[in-house]
């Protein structure tokens, strides 16, 4: 008997959770030799959750591209992050077999599941409304404890126990939503609380080209049926899914929109910042310019929701001298290439090159 799906719900910033949950499912049913995550497939085949309609206006316009042309290089390979993950925290435990180990910004990640050595103490933390449909979809094992706050909550370091054969923290594509201000914060708080503990998270650079130096990566011919489906997906989703976003998204969020719009290089602008007037703007385009203003929306927001980005890791030291950099290096350093496909090579290979992003280890 089929067991029931189960529906959740998300919005915001929440919901990007479940598009690096997808990547790790498709790149472990692809590359299982490379990385498995059965978990991820568990979860994938479980929620009741219609990606090609997601509430961001941008994430399931990508979704339904991705059914029509096989993006699994985009999704796939950042998933890879998880194995650089995986392999520094089994380094770790390896001296540490004991140790707490802290998710931050668990989301769906199934880490835990992956590298169990039968004696840790593991930690989930993110926002209440995401541990709530953790919960509901994976139940705590023994060991493992959800913390449902915020990262710049001090009192979650109060809920980390077990902390006398070390702490280990992950920090996955989480940390470019907040602003400088609050990442230095957020260190500070790390050095007072678990002084000699490690962390490894990803960030951004700030030379990043965004969305269409990636489209450009591939070949002619892909990129003409990337173009293809990009223009089917417009006049299926794009204005109903940026009306939709536009009625529940908070005002800040609105005016990053109007501030995206004003930058691009239509004949035209909308002539004021209501849903109307974006709605007339948007009827007043040719079909090439709209595809033209979407790529540029979609290359603006990539970079408008990095909110912090990092070159260096020597510059947080500067912050605090408590902070130690023991490694950073490109996010797909000795990633085995052999058994990936043409177009995965070229798309890490290129990140790896540019150092759009980068992985990095602190002890603090």
């Amino acid at each position: 008997m089929q067991q029931d799906k189960v529906k959740i719900k998300l919005t915001g910033v929440s919901e990007t959770l479940l598009f690096p949950l997808w990547g790790r499912a498709q790149l472990s049913k692809e590359y299982s030799a490379l990385f498995y995550d059965a978990k991820a497939i568990e979860l994938v085949e479980k929620i009741d959750y219609d990606f090609s309609a997601s509430d961001m206006p941008f994430g399931g316009i990508m979704f339904n591209i991705s059914r029509k042309v096989n993006l699994l290089p985009a999704f796939g390979s950042i998933a890879l992050m998880a194995k650089q993950f995986d392999d520094k925290i089994k380094t770790y435990i390896t001296e540490h077999p004991r140790a707490s180990i802290v998710n931050i910004g668990a989301g769906l990640d199934a880490t835990f599941y992956r590298i169990d050595n039968g004696t840790i103490h593991w930690y989930d933390l993110d926002l209440p409304a995401v541990i709530d449909v953790r919960r509901q979809l994976l139940p705590e094992p023994d060991r493992v404890t959800y913390i449902a706050k915020s990262l710049l909550d001090p009192s979650w370091f109060e809920d980390v126990k077990h902390t006398e054969d070390g702490v280990f923290m992950i920090a996955g594509e989480v940390l470019q939503f907040f602003e400088e201000a609050q990442i230095k914060q957020f260190f500070s708080m790390l050095a007072d609380n678990f002084p000699d503990g490690e962390i490894v998270f990803t960030a951004m650079s700030r030379s990043d080209d965004g969305f269409r130096a990636w489209i450009d990566l591939f070949p002619p011919e892909q990129r003409d049926a990337m173009r293809a489906a990009w223009t089917d997906a417009l006049k299926d989703r794009w204005e109903k899914a940026l009306k939709d976003w536009w009625e529940k998204a908070p005002q800040d969020q609105k005016d990053k929109v109007n501030d995206m719009i004003a930058t691009l290089k239509t004949p035209t602008k909308p002539k004021g910042k209501e849903w109307a007037d974006i709605e007339a703007w948007w009827e007043q385009l040719s079909d090439t310019e709209k595809e033209e203003a979407v790529r540029d929306l979609m290359t603006a927001f990539c970079g408008g929701v990095v909110m912090w980005a990092l070159e260096d890791a020597n510059e947080i030291t500067k912050w605090d001298n408590r902070i130690t950099v023991l490694d950073q290096f490109p996010m797909f350093k000795n990633i085995p290439r052999d058994s990936l496909s043409a177009d995965m090579r070229r798309v890490i290979d290129y990140i790896d090159e540019s150092r759009g992003l980068n992985i990095f280890h602190l002890q603090v």
